[in-house]
């Protein structure tokens, strides 16, 4: 039988061996043996002791009490062996939790950090995951031109500042759709090359801002059809189905497309040109457009702002194939206020001197566009149309066709008083529609804006941007790093 010494010792190794065995699995080995050997040497010493039945003498007690004395020795060694092991097991414990809980502490600010999401290439990533928040870039902020007095205090003004505070969410949603603009326009000029059919440009570019606007019906999307006009058009051509024009590298090409969220549109244009001899007809439009945007702002003659583009765009020249031109505003196009669903919302800024004195009010919202030419500077409707609109202030008007009745509640539902286009039915599923939507122009359900063209031959350019009259400042909200 195990004496009561083999039996503490077993037990205390028993308790220790679980703590010790993942960490110094070794040791515990060799822990082991040594208590095994000591046990089974102090068990064949007992039992010779056993054997001799002759009373112990004084020296025999003394080697006696010296073996029991070494017995307790080597047990107490290995007890301070294994609580040494013990306190090791748990120092070691305590240290992997602590670093368990900062690595975990640093996975946790790291998942913080990498949280926001980051566009793709090409772009996919709706505007409103990548800004969270909520709070989307602000566009280029200008001071009033100094009409009167009250413009210059507008900035500092604590009551104007506190209806800016009262329009944030208003101010958000045009950010959210010009980021949105922004980002897709950046992409399409990437990719945008001659020999691409004007079909594939549209869809692509159109494809990419319903991604990025998170369309989702009439409370996001597309405002408009994209415009690719090309050359001597100057507005309104999207290619219809069957359309199998290509853009060459003499072209010029104006990119106009809309986006909104909420209804707030933003409406915002540029030309793209791969030949150098167009520059200056291209800059000529873009300092312009800059010019009209300088002058805009509350209280600011609408006539003014056309009398100082005209100055700017007419001021340039531009050479093609040996011949110089005047660079021309074009007359009858012109700028104009935006209103929630509604691209022209009543208000025209001219691009040429004379016109209204009407004047620009705080809260609006203007598309400040210009268009210049090497032709006559006046546009006439030219091919086939494609662009659509709902009269914004038709009432009730009777249908006798079925299909017209059809077709009206297909535009009312997917666009509403927004523009659109004949590939944007076709992406819906109509077909055999041209005899109801002649109906519903017939009867001034709609409004058809066919294609905008001066003479052919002559080129003409455009640039566009959004901007809102705030009560302290005015926003170019659809302005980026491109133009």
């Amino acid at each position: 039988m195990e004496s009561m010494a083999d039996i503490e010792i077993k037990a205390i190794y028993l308790n220790e061996q679980e703590l010790c065995k993942e960490d110094e699995p070794d040791e515990a080995v060799e822990t082991i043996d040594d208590v095994e050997n000591i046990s089974e040497g102090a068990k064949k010493k007992k039992k010779k002791k056993k054997k001799k039945k002759k009373p112990l003498q004084s020296g025999e007690d003394q080697e006696g009490g010296k073996t029991e004395g070494k017995e307790n020795g080597e047990i107490n060694q290995i007890t301070e062996k294994l609580a040494n092991h013990k306190i090791e097991a748990n120092g070691i414990a305590e240290g992997a939790e602590d670093e368990d809980g900062e690595d975990g502490k640093k996975k946790k600010r790291k998942k913080k950090k990498g949280g926001s999401k980051q566009q793709t290439e090409p772009p996919s990533v709706p505007i409103s995951e990548l800004f969270a928040d909520g709070n989307f870039p602000e566009g280029q902020i200008m001071k009033y031109p100094i009409v009167d007095q009250t413009a210059k205090d507008r900035f500092t003004n604590e009551e104007k500042r506190a209806l800016e505070r009262a329009n944030t969410y208003l101010y958000q949603e045009m950010r959210q759709a010009a980021e949105a603009h922004r980002q897709t326009r950046q992409y399409m000029k990437k990719i945008i090359k001659p020999g691409m059919t004007m079909i594939e440009i549209c869809e692509t570019l159109e494809s990419t801002a319903r991604k990025l606007i998170n369309e989702k019906g009439l409370e996001a999307g597309l405002a408009f059809p994209t415009g690719c006009s090309l050359n001597h058009c100057a507005a309104h051509y999207t290619p219809n189905e069957g359309d199998t024009t290509v853009l060459k590298y003499d072209d010029v090409c104006k990119i106009d497309f809309g986006t909104h969220i909420n209804g707030r549109i933003i409406d915002c244009a540029f030309t793209l040109t791969f030949n150098p001899k167009y520059d200056r007809l291209v800059e000529a439009v873009k300092e312009a457009t800059n010019t009209g945007i300088k002058e805009s702002g509350i209280d600011v003659r609408l006539c003014d702002i056309g009398a100082a583009i005209q100055e700017v765009m007419e001021s340039y020249e531009v050479e093609l194939d040996g011949t110089t031109y005047q660079v021309k505003s074009i007359r009858n196009l012109n700028g104009h206020s935006i209103g929630p669903y509604r691209i022209h919302g009543g208000k025209t800024v001219p691009i040429v001197k004379g016109g209204d004195a009407v004047r620009m009010e705080e809260m609006e919202f203007y598309a400040i566009e210009t268009f210049g030419s090497t032709g006559k500077g006046i546009v006439h409707d030219d091919m086939e149309v494609s662009h659509y609109m709902k009269n914004f202030d038709v009432g009730h008007v009777p249908l006798r066709l079925q299909k017209s009745k059809q077709l009206l509640n297909v535009i009312n539902k997917n666009f509403g008083t927004l523009a659109f286009c004949r590939r944007w039915l076709d992406r819906l599923g109509e077909t055999k529609y041209l005899m109801a939507l002649k109906n519903l122009c017939d009867t001034g359900i709609l409004d058809p804006y066919p294609p905008l063209c001066d003479v052919k031959g002559c080129y003409t350019a455009q640039f566009e941007h959004t901007l809102l009259l705030r009560p302290t400042c005015k926003e170019v909200i659809s302005r980026g790093e491109d133009y």
